[in-house]
């Protein structure tokens, strides 16, 4: 029999050697439970006070210092906003929106990553260079030259304020989703594509049957951020949509809660929020691998 072959150990902050002590091991739960409750209430901290706040009657939502937990539960608070500030319409109006955008990311920022990837056009690399150069410049600096886009499209002279084109035309190029599915289909071995070729496959049957199947992680992580983008803005709905029948849950919570008691508005926006923890739960596994799956090889 050979000798054993020693596995590499993980290297860590802390050795194997300071773990098997008694005080070491002591020192690096505490360190390890203090940590992880910290960042536990840093991120749910928020969600808890929106939850209880809707619970809570006005006047104990208003006083000063706050309440840790509701003295009295009102649920019924949460069938007030609904009914109240018509959450019905906002979030048909939101999803609509969010999932149109979506829906035009996925296939243009596809065929552009798919191109600047595997079909490599002439001055490629200086394109895709000029799409990550805009993402130094701040949103609020193209909200003008947008709106007068909008307002009056060029070549068609079309308006299209008050219209669902006003929302999913501006998110479509999408430098940072782009850049993002580029990245993982390059990771794509060039020896599939290769043999697709050779199988006779075109360059659209070679995205369809070997690119988009392997690309499911990366998929839902540009769609996390697609439906997470329209929903959770406010400037440009606010803009481009005034008519109230058009408005996003944003702006129809905004627009709708003068004179509304603070419990409502804060089960209002509880209830505006649950959509999209919803649609983080499900995709939750695609985000960590479809952001790492681009930087490795093989």
């Amino acid at each position: 029999m050979g000798a054993p072959v020693n596995e590499p150990l993980t290297r860590t902050l802390i050795s194997q050697t300071q773990l098997n002590r008694p005080l070491g091991r002591l020192l690096y739960r505490t360190v390890l439970v203090l940590t992880v409750a910290g960042f536990t209430l840093v991120f749910l901290g928020p969600l808890y006070w929106l939850v209880t706040g809707g619970l809570k009657s006005t006047a104990e939502v208003i006083q000063n210092p706050p309440t840790l937990f509701p003295s009295e539960l009102h649920p019924d608070t949460y069938a007030t906003a609904w009914r109240q500030l018509g959450m019905g319409r906002l979030l048909f109006n939101t999803l609509y929106y969010a999932f149109g955008a979506l829906a035009f990311q996925l296939v243009f920022d596809v065929a552009a990553a798919y191109a600047l990837s595997k079909l490599r056009p002439v001055l490629g690399n200086l394109i895709l260079g000029m799409m990550l150069a805009t993402l130094m410049i701040p949103a609020a600096v193209l909200i003008v030259p947008q709106y007068l886009t909008v307002l009056d499209l060029p070549l068609l002279h079309v308006n299209l304020v008050n219209t669902p084109w006003a929302i999913w035309l501006p998110t479509v190029a999408n430098a940072f989703n782009i850049f993002l599915l580029k990245r993982f289909f390059d990771s794509i071995p060039e020896d599939l594509m290769a043999a697709a070729a050779i199988d006779g496959a075109t360059s659209t049957r070679a995205l369809r049957s070997i690119v988009l199947p392997m690309s499911r992680p990366i998929l839902g992580v540009v769609s996390i951020f697609a439906v997470v983008n329209v929903w959770k803005d406010f400037l440009w709905p606010m803009l481009v949509q005034p008519d109230p029948a058009n408005q996003t849950l944003n702006i129809g919570i905004k627009s709708l809660s003068m004179g509304v008691p603070q419990n409502v508005i804060i089960a209002a926006l509880a209830i505006a929020s649950v959509p999209t923890v919803v649609f983080f739960l499900i995709f939750q596994r695609n985000i960590m691998s479809g952001l790492t799956s681009g930087g490795l090889k093989g």
